[in-house]
């Protein structure tokens, strides 16, 4: 497993553009086999501030994730909406184990 927390920081005036594009990439993102979660989520005290938690089966799974027409679509569609670059932090998998991350957002 290979998780990535990504973090963005988002211009206010796009929130809403930023999370109508990224809810429609992570919908899209579950769907592929190696993605066994891709949660986003919106910082309470400053709503400009996204973590992307996506969990990757295996780190080729990262690789193809970003091969994928949503995923270029995404990144190029929310580039200008980010008040800053997104950086990331990966991290290894501790518990639950690989089953219990096997839950699939509807």
């Amino acid at each position: 497993m290979l998780i990535v927390h990504v973090f963005v920081h988002v211009k206010a005036d796009q929130i809403e553009a930023f999370k109508q594009a990224t809810m429609e990439n992570a919908q899209n993102s579950v769907q592929e086999s190696g993605i066994a979660r891709f949660d986003v989520i919106q910082q309470q005290d400053d709503p400009t501030r996204f973590v992307l938690v996506e969990v990757y089966r295996t780190p080729s799974d990262a690789v193809k994730h970003k091969d994928t027409a949503h995923y270029q679509t995404w990144r190029d569609t929310v580039a200008d909406m980010m008040a800053e670059p997104r950086t990331n932090i990966k991290y290894a998998n501790i518990y639950p184990d690989e089953t219990g991350w096997d839950m699939k957002q509807a």
